[in-house]
C-alpha cells in the first residue's frame, strides 16, 4: 500500500482528486493544506480567506474519511517566490509566481517538510504523467485544453515529476463538477479561485502597490513620441497590455517599458502589427526529461489553450525561438513553455 500526500486547497478540483483516490482504494491518504497566505497581505485585506478554505476542507475530508493536516510555508513562500517576483517587477520584467510556487513550494518546500514518509504527492492540477521509454517520467497536458496547467508546472524537475500524481488530469472541468455533485461534496459548487496562487480575493495591482508603492511616469506614443497620459508605476504594466491604461482614442497597447526614465511606450491598435515579435531567446531553459532536438515544436507564451508552432535552435545554454506567427505580447520575464504533441518539455523565462 502506497502512502500518498494529497495537496488540497478547499476548491473543487483538489477535493475531487482526493475523493477519486479514496474511491479507488489501495492507498493510505493524508490531505495537506499548505498555508502560504502572507500576514501583511491579510492585514490590508481585512480578512483571513484561509479560514473559509479550512471550513470547506474539513467538511470534505470528514465526508471522504481522510485525515487533514496544515503545513505553514509562509516564510518559504516569501523568500523563495514573492521576493524574486518583486525583484523582477522592479526590473521591468513580467514574473510568473505560480511557476515558481509549484517548483519551489508545492513540490519543493512542502516535500522537504513532510520528509520521505510519502511515496507520491497528488494534487488537483489538470495535467498527467507517463513513463518514457528511457525510464524517465514525462509531463503531459491535461485532457481539458482550456484548464490544462502544464504551463505552471514547466519548471518541475525529473524527481518531482516522477513523484507526482494528478488524479483529475484525464477529466474536463464540467466532468469534475459533475463528479463532485455525484459524490455530494460540500464544495461541489464553490467558485474557482482566480489569479496568483495565494492572492485569492486580493487584486494583483493592490498586492504590487502594497509592496512597491507608486512611481508615476509618462505614457507616450512610440511612433510619434507624443505624451498621452501618466501611469502610477511601470510595475503595474506589461507588454501586450490593453486594459487599465486610461487613454482616450484607443485601443492602445503597451509595447515597451523604459524602466530608467519611467516611460511606458504604447501603440495604437491600427499600428500594432508593426510591433509584433516573431523571435526571442530563452537564456536558461529547463527541460523536464532532457533537451529536445533542434527543430519544430510548439510553444505556449501564457496560460491558456493557444500554442504556436515554432522552430528551436540551440546557442550554448540558451535557445533561440522563431515563431511561425508573431505575437504582440511577448514580455521579458514571462515564461515560454515548449511542447511536442501532448508532452510538455519544459521552458524558461524570456530574455
Amino acid at each position: 500500500m502506497s502512502n500518498i500526500a494529497v495537496l488540497v486547497s478547499g476548491g473543487v478540483d483538489s477535493s475531487v482528486a482526493l475523493a477519486r483516490l479514496r474511491r479507488a482504494g489501495g492507498h493510505s491518504l493524508t490531505a495537506f493544506y499548505v498555508k502560504i497566505w502572507l500576514e501583511d497581505e491579510l492585514a490590508f485585506l481585512g480578512s483571513c480567506p484561509w479560514e473559509d478554505d479550512l471550513r470547506q476542507l474539513r467538511a470534505v475530508c470528514a465526508q471522504v474519511g481522510v485525515p487533514l493536516e496544515i503545513v505553514s510555508l509562509q516564510q518559504e513562500y516569501l523568500s523563495r517566490v514573492v521576493d524574486e517576483a518583486l525583484d523582477e517587477l522592479r526590473a521591468g520584467r513580467t514574473p510568473s509566481p505560480d511557476v515558481l510556487c509549484n517548483r519551489r513550494i508545492k513540490f519543493g518546500a512542502f516535500v522537504e517538510r513532510i520528509g520521505a514518509g510519502f511515496d507520491t504527492v497528488a494534487s488537483g492540477h489538470y495535467a498527467r504523467t507517463r513513463p518514457a521509454a528511457d525510464g524517465r517520467t514525462e509531463l503531459l497536458r491535461g485532457v481539458d485544453p482550456v484548464k490544462d496547467q502544464t504551463y505552471f508546472l514547466c519548471r518541475l524537475d525529473q524527481p518531482q515529476v516522477a513523484r507526482c500524481l494528478f488524479p483529475i488530469g484525464d477529466l474536463k472541468k464540467p466532468d469534475v463538477r459533475a463528479l463532485a455533485r455525484e459524490l455530494c461534496l460540500p464544495n461541489a459548487d464553490r467558485a474557482d479561485s482566480q489569479g496568483i496562487c495565494f492572492l485569492g480575493r486580493v487584486p494583483y495591482p493592490e498586492f504590487i502597490r502594497f509592496h512597491l508603492g507608486e512611481r508615476p511616469g509618462e505614457i507616450r506614443d512610440i511612433d510619434t513620441g507624443t505624451r498621452l497620459g501618466t501611469h502610477r508605476g511601470h510595475w503595474f504594466h506589461t507588454v501586450g497590455q490593453r486594459r487599465g491604461l486610461g487613454l482616450a482614442g484607443g485601443p492602445w497597447y503597451v509595447v515597451r517599458k523604459d524602466v530608467d526614465d519611467d516611460v511606458i511606450w504604447v501603440c495604437h491598435s491600427d499600428r500594432q502589427s508593426s510591433w509584433v515579435r516573431r523571435s526571442f531567446r530563452v537564456p536558461q531553459p529547463h527541460w523536464i526529461a532532457g533537451p529536445p532536438r533542434p527543430g519544430r515544436l510548439e510553444v505556449r507564451l501564457r496560460h491558456g489553450p493557444v500554442t504556436v508552432p515554432c522552430t528551436l535552435g540551440f546557442d550554448g545554454e540558451a535557445v533561440a525561438v522563431e515563431l511561425e506567427r508573431g505575437d504582440p505580447g511577448i514580455a521579458a520575464g514571462q515564461f515560454a513553455v515548449f511542447y511536442v504533441g501532448e508532452v510538455c518539455l519544459g521552458g524558461g523565462a524570456i530574455d
